[in-house]
């Protein structure tokens, strides 16, 4: 009789990944990344356990987006007063907080518990091409 095989916490080796999105398009450079850090690209993933990698991205100012979003696509946030919503468009976003919008992205591809917000925890982005993960010795991930 085969046995199911179910994977346990001393199971998980994780891996480091750097991802340069110069010239990346924002969704696309986003499921790869939620993909990586929830962990479907190896054997032992279970939708049930973070068995994900770390990702770190560089470059984040440098995205590319298609058709009008650079000036059409909103990112909304809310103060908890009234009349305290804050709107910003993506152009706007990447001149003030170049991270953000990659952040914003893969949080959206995650999910929505306490086990997505343990994988974002694992996203480590860069507005620059220097990171301080040096000694992780992290991978390219090419896509």
């Amino acid at each position: 009789m085969n046995k199911t095989y179910s994977t346990k916490p001393t199971d998980i080796k994780r891996k480091w990944f750097v991802v340069d999105a110069q010239g990346k398009t924002l969704g696309r450079l986003a499921t790869r990344v939620a993909s990586v850090l929830i962990g479907k690209h190896k054997p032992e993933f279970a939708p049930h356990m973070d068995v994900g990698d770390f990702v770190i991205v560089v470059n984040a100012d440098k995205i590319h987006v298609t058709g009008r979003k650079l000036d059409q696509k909103m990112y909304y946030r809310h103060s908890g007063y009234p009349g305290g919503l804050t709107e910003i468009t993506l152009r706007d976003q990447l001149v003030r907080y170049p991270t953000r919008a990659v952040e914003l992205a893969v949080r959206g591809m995650l999910p929505k518990n306490r086990l997505g917000r343990k994988m974002l925890r694992k996203l480590k982005v860069y507005a620059s091409p220097e990171h301080p993960h040096g000694p992780q010795k992290p991978e390219w991930l090419e896509f």
